[in-house]
């Protein structure tokens, strides 16, 4: 018999992106947006740096590249996504009558 299926422990990340009801303390959406556009920055950084250690040949493997450059794209489509529900959101506000 064999046993169960275990999960696959991720890769860390040193700053993972909440949820907006999970921010800093507060919860305020101007430091929740702040702190989530910080972070796609710092991850995209990364992932650029990553790529030029690969590239200019420092011993950067190519699996830690692509999961770099691959966790700044989907940190940035995450974004993308949840500021066009705002402007959704907003738009939808915009055209209720009072």
């Amino acid at each position: 018999m064999t046993g169960p299926i275990l999960p696959i422990s991720g890769a860390a990340v040193s700053n993972p992106i909440r949820p907006v009801g999970e921010s800093a303390a507060g919860g305020a959406f101007q430091e929740a947006l702040s702190t989530a556009i910080q972070t796609v920055e710092s991850l995209g950084r990364d992932a650029s740096a990553s790529v030029e250690r690969f590239l200019s040949g420092e011993g950067e493997e190519l699996h830690t590249t692509i999961m770099a450059t691959q966790r700044a794209e989907l940190a940035f489509e995450l974004f993308l996504q949840a500021r066009n529900k705002v402007v959704s959101a907003y738009q939808e506000i915009m055209r209720m009558q009072m």
